[in-house]
C-alpha cells in the first residue's frame, strides 16, 4: 500500500452499483497524481464489472454492474470481489509512476466584452488589468476534475495574487468559452450556464461537443496553458480547436 502519510487508499460502497476509492484527504499535488494513476490502471485493466471511472479530486468513483460480479458459492458479496480486485492492482500504486496528461494551449481574449470582471477583480487584488492575464498565463495548470456541467474542468491551482472568493451574486447566464476564476480554480464555461465565477475571459475553443467522440475536449490528468490573443484573432483560432 502507498507509504506516503498524504496517500492512503480506502474503499466505501456507495450503494449496491458504485465503489469509491479515496486516495486522500486533502487537494495535494502527490494525491492528485495518484488518482491520476489510479484511474488510469483500473481503466486499462478493463475490470469485469466495471461500467464507469469518474476521478475526483482526492478520490476514484467505480460504478459496477452486480450481476457481472456475483459469486456463484455466495460467499462473496459484488463490492467485496471488486474490493478484492483492486486492493491487488492498486498494491504498489506509491510506487508506479504518475501519470501525465497531455497539454493544451487554449487561446483567449481577455478583458473587455470577453471579460467583464477582469478590470474589478483586479481592482480588488491591487493588481493592472494587464497584471491578472499576465499572471494568469504565466503557469500550467492541472485539471484536478470534470464536474459542475459536462465538460467543466477544474484547474489550479491559481497564484495566491488573483485568489478571489465567488461573485456574491452569480449570473443567470454566463457565455461558453468564458474562462473563469475563483478561489484557487480557474475554468471554462463548456456551454451557457448560470455561475458565480469571475469572468475575465474567454476562449473560441468549444469545450463539450455531444458530435465528439469523446464529447468532453479536457480529461482528469490534462494540464493547461493559457495564452492570450486579441480579439482579432478571435475567430481564426477558433479554427484550430485541437478534435479528439
Amino acid at each position: 500500500m502507498p507509504d506516503d502519510a498524504r496517500v492512503h487508499l480506502s474503499f466505501a460502497p456507495l450503494g449496491d452499483r458504485a465503489l469509491l476509492v479515496e486516495v486522500g484527504e486533502a487537494l495535494d499535488p502527490v494525491v492528485t497524481a495518484r488518482v491520476r494513476t489510479v484511474a488510469a490502471r483500473i481503466t486499462a485493466r478493463a475490470l469485469r464489472g466495471v461500467t464507469d471511472v469518474v476521478p475526483a479530486f482526492c478520490s476514484v468513483a467505480l460504478h459496477y454492474d452486480p450481476g457481472a460480479l456475483r459469486d456463484r458459492s455466495g460467499e462473496k458479496t459484488p463490492y467485496d470481489a471488486l474490493v478484492e480486485q483492486l486492493q491487488e492492482l492498486l498494491a504498489e500504486v506509491a510506487d508506479a509512476e504518475p501519470v501525465e496528461g497531455r497539454l493544451f494551449e487554449i487561446p483567449v481574449v481577455y478583458g473587455g466584452a470577453f471579460g467583464e470582471d477582469l478590470a474589478p477583480l483586479a481592482q480588488a487584488r491591487g493588481l493592472a488589468p494587464e497584471q491578472v492575464a499576465e499572471i494568469h498565463c504565466a503557469q500550467t495548470y492541472s485539471v484536478y476534475m470534470l464536474g459542475f456541467a459536462p465538460g467543466f474542468g477544474y484547474l489550479g491551482p491559481v497564484d495566491e495574487r488573483l485568489r478571489q472568493p465567488r461573485r456574491e451574486m452569480p449570473r443567470t447566464r454566463v457565455v461558453a468559452g468564458s474562462v473563469a476564476l475563483a478561489n484557487a480554480f480557474t475554468g471554462i464555461y463548456p456551454m451557457e450556464l448560470p455561475g458565480g465565477w469571475h469572468v475575465i475571459g474567454r476562449t473560441p475553443w468549444r469545450l463539450f461537443d455531444v458530435e465528439r467522440n469523446p464529447p468532453a475536449l479536457l480529461a482528469a490528468g490534462d494540464r493547461v496553458r493559457f495564452v492570450p490573443i486579441t480579439p482579432a484573432e478571435f475567430d481564426v483560432a477558433a479554427a484550430r480547436q485541437p478534435w479528439r
